[in-house]
């Protein structure tokens, strides 16, 4: 359907007598264009029967886009927005001029729990900015973070990762959030019933790191029993990939510095295995010998499958997607935002946050109470 009246989603979503679960797309910001997005929806209704969209950006493209794809017959309406928010654009410029922008009609359709969450491939500054703006922080919440994929040895294949870049500096306080709401997003999220949450630091000694960081430390090893996470202590870069940890924590700056450098070097070692499997007849020959494993590999190390950092710590639930993804790693995006919305993890990890301490002294026992709701 293509509808841009503003009508409840829900409502019209389900009217194949299917309960669905609508999430909000930004078609216009990711670098691939709309194309790109709306093939990734057609994968995602393809293998998902219980869902719909609120598609956002330009109306009579995105009809011909939409149009073509049998898939989202009646499970797709479209919003049109002119304005694009560009990878170049300022957030400050977007808060004060971004109302007809496709990233801030998203945005507005969780707000006004027209979809449940949120799926943008455009700027991540400015996707923040408005996600803040309009939906507003948690009550407890100081700095929204970023959780984002680390492929690890772990058995769901990932560890999580916070802040990855929604905001450079972090103290003692802010880690400690960070640590609870990356617990709560891996146990509510993922599964995972007792999270491991480990700080990254310089080294695992007790004295090294910057005084926040220590002090940080002490903070999270005494919010852990009552939080029910097991805090391992400071964990190092190699780390990221380990399954010594499910759940790593750090600053922004620090966060998106390692995510950048994490993904030039997947991209550099398949580069290698692709020149040196096609270096002599003898290296093709052993290529193809090696077919079935190099497939396998390729797969388990795909960062389009792993797609999607989570926006923690607001009133609602954004994900952002890699702005070069394709088809796969949009339909990952929206596969992420989907189990989200099924969960209710946002709720859980809302119930948690509040009881995060407004003064280091009452850390423990402000979060003493478990949450109702949460597993």
């Amino acid at each position: 359907m293509t509808d841009t009246t503003g009508t409840d989603n829900r409502t019209s979503a389900s009217g194949q007598g299917l309960h669905r679960t609508i999430i909000s797309v930004d078609a216009m910001g990711g670098d691939r264009g709309p194309a790109a997005v709306v093939a990734g929806l057609a994968k995602s209704a393809r293998k998902n029967k219980h869902i719909g969209f609120v598609l956002h950006g330009d109306g009579p493209e995105l009809q011909k886009l939409v149009a073509k794809r049998p898939e989202l017959s009646g499970i797709c309406d479209i919003r049109h927005a002119e304005g694009v928010v560009t990878m170049d654009d300022k957030p400050s410029h977007i808060i004060r001029h971004g109302k007809n922008t496709s990233m801030w009609s998203a945005v507005e359709s969780v707000k006004s729990r027209e979809a449940e969450v949120c799926v943008s491939c455009g700027n991540t500054g400015a996707l923040m900015a408005l996600s803040m703006l309009r939906l507003r922080k948690l009550p407890g919440v100081s700095r929204p973070a970023i959780a984002v994929f680390w492929p690890s040895r772990n058995p769901l294949g990932f560890n999580i990762m916070l802040d990855g870049g929604a905001d450079i500096r972090a103290d003692e306080m802010d880690l400690l959030q960070y640590a609870l709401m990356g617990a709560s997003y891996a146990r509510n999220g993922h599964g995972i019933k007792r999270p491991r949450v480990g700080l990254l630091n310089v080294g695992t000694e007790e004295h090294k790191g910057r005084g926040e960081i220590r002090a940080a430390a002490e903070l999270i090893a005494e919010a852990a029993p009552v939080a029910e996470f097991d805090f391992v202590g400071f964990v190092e870069g190699g780390d990221l990939l380990s399954d010594r940890v499910d759940v790593i924590v750090t600053d922004g700056f620090t966060g998106n510095v390692a995510l950048k450098t994490g993904e030039g070097t997947a991209k550099l070692v398949n580069d290698f295995l692709k020149e040196a499997f096609t270096a002599t007849p003898l290296s093709k020959i052993a290529a193809i010998l090696a077919t079935t494993s190099l497939r396998r590999l390729k797969k388990r190390m795909d960062p389009r499958r792993s797609n999607g950092g989570v926006f923690l710590g607001l009133n609602g639930t954004v994900v952002k997607s890699h702005g070069s993804a394709d088809a796969t790693g949009i339909s990952a995006a929206i596969k992420l935002a989907f189990d989200l919305a099924q969960s209710g993890f946002n709720e859980k990890l809302a119930a948690r946050v509040a009881y995060a301490p407004g003064d280091a002294q009452d850390a423990p026992a402000l979060i003493e109470k478990k949450p109702s709701g949460e597993k």
